[in-house]
């Protein structure tokens, strides 16, 4: 990593104030800091707000006299957030640091526009460098700098199913499309809704269809077509919208009224068997008392075994911040393993650092730390994005109007010209 004179300014910062090792184990926090520091997140449901909470503590044992402003705007995958965050960049008055995922979204979005400070003096003060994995730190890096500190690993594309229903069913989690529909078939048939939904969003819909594609593509080809290598009118992108097509045969009626965590709720009160969604599903299921193994299960979404969908939420350090200092002391308590295992045991997710402690860790949780270091892992673009930002909105507009059309032929056009106009694919 190559040290640059702004990477150095954060050094000499770092270096100015009192490192106090034991207070993390190891990991370098500052002198206690006071006044405020705004934490911008969109984290409000279920174990989300938990895992927030849990790392304000952390922060708050460690620098009592620094109050947090927490200014969070709900609504799932930053639907709401980012605009907020971008009408607040765009005018001049940034919040300390913000929550975003890695990849495009902060790249392309922020730090190719030159909204951001590099954090380099802040991963090498910490020696960061070997406590991500590498593929994480290239997803908030550019030019060979980091502009983010991730807090933790995502799973997307999760089947989450109700166990109770399963057994007194008689039935196991499908892997292939066909076992889908047999299943879904038996649970309708009991009068219980297969599949729970709620797209009011909009995001949800793009979610499940990224996980049908990928189970059409294979993991090499789904990476390749978010990189504009293989194009959309490719029949296997058919094949995905086809099946999203009868998939949506089996979900609930009120699905465009319904958030997330509304539509994962149905299987808490087993009005629905199954959901597919990333594992934050996780955090609020056990926000609610349920336990995994016991209350619910989980299995890859069928046609997808082997592959890791890899969603990672990260906090940043915009330009010319009220509180700088203070916002500086917030990443280093996310980049500590005492933050980041008081945070992920909660929101579901597992820790971005390679060192955290497993025994923290539920079945599911440790389940997901095996398969994230021996699953092909591929983007998401519901949660990412997986490629350019522009291409964003009108993919999730085209497939939101899937739900209700279900015209595959034009949603199909519609895709490739959009993949076309906005870039993100050649002409």
């Amino acid at each position: 990593m190559r040290r640059s004179t702004r990477g150095a300014r954060w050094a000499g910062l770092l270096a100015a104030v009192a490192i106090v090792s034991a207070s993390f184990g190891g990991a370098a926090v500052s002198a206690q800091g006071e006044g405020q520091v705004e934490i911008f997140s969109y984290w409000t449901a279920g174990g989300e707000a938990d895992g927030l909470n849990a790392i304000q503590e952390v922060f708050s044992a460690a620098h009592p006299d620094v109050e947090i402003i927490n200014a969070v705007v709900a609504g799932g995958a930053g639907v709401n957030a980012n605009a907020v965050l971008a009408t607040r960049m765009q005018g001049g008055d940034p919040p300390d640091t913000f929550q975003i995922h890695g990849g495009a979204e902060l790249i392309d979005n922020w730090v190719k526009t030159d909204f951001m400070q590099p954090i380099s003096g802040l991963y090498e003060e910490l020696g960061l460098a070997d406590k991500f994995p590498a593929g994480i730190i290239d997803l908030v890096s550019h030019e060979g700098e980091p502009y983010a500190v991730p807090v933790n690993v995502h799973r997307n594309g999760v089947l989450w199913y109700n166990q109770a229903i399963f057994e007194e069913q008689g039935i196991a989690p499908p892997t292939t499309w066909d076992e889908f529909f047999a299943v879904a078939d038996t649970l309708q048939a009991a009068g219980i809704t297969p599949l729970a939904l709620g797209d009011k969003d909009g995001w949800t819909a793009l979610n499940l269809f990224e996980q049908i594609l990928l189970s059409t593509l294979g993991a090499a080809d789904y990476r390749a077509i978010w990189a504009g290598q293989v194009p959309w009118t490719d029949e296997r992108v058919t094949e995905a919208l086809e099946i999203m097509s009868r998939a949506l045969d089996y979900v609930n009626e009120d699905h465009a009224t319904l958030t997330w965590d509304q539509a994962t709720g149905k299987l808490l009160s087993a009005e629905a068997a199954m959901n597919v969604m990333g594992d934050w599903a996780k955090g609020y299921f056990t926000a609610n008392g349920w336990l995994p193994g016991e209350d619910f299960g989980w299995a890859p979404v069928p046609g997808n075994d082997g592959t890791f969908t890899v969603v990672t939420d990260t906090f940043a350090l915009p330009k010319d911040v009220r509180n700088q200092d203070n916002a500086l002391l917030w990443l280093t308590t996310l980049a500590s393993v005492e933050g980041q295992d008081a945070f992920n045991p909660l929101k579901g997710s597992i820790p971005a650092r390679v060192d955290a402690d497993r025994s923290k860790y539920d079945a599911y949780s440790t389940a997901a730390m095996d398969a994230f270091a021996s699953d092909e892992l591929v983007p998401s673009q519901a949660n990412g994005p997986a490629t350019i930002p522009a291409f964003l909105q009108p993919i999730t507009d085209a497939i939101s109007v899937f739900v209700t059309s279900r015209d595959v032929a034009g949603t199909q056009a519609a895709i490739s010209e959009a993949c076309i106009s906005t870039g993100a694919c050649p002409s």
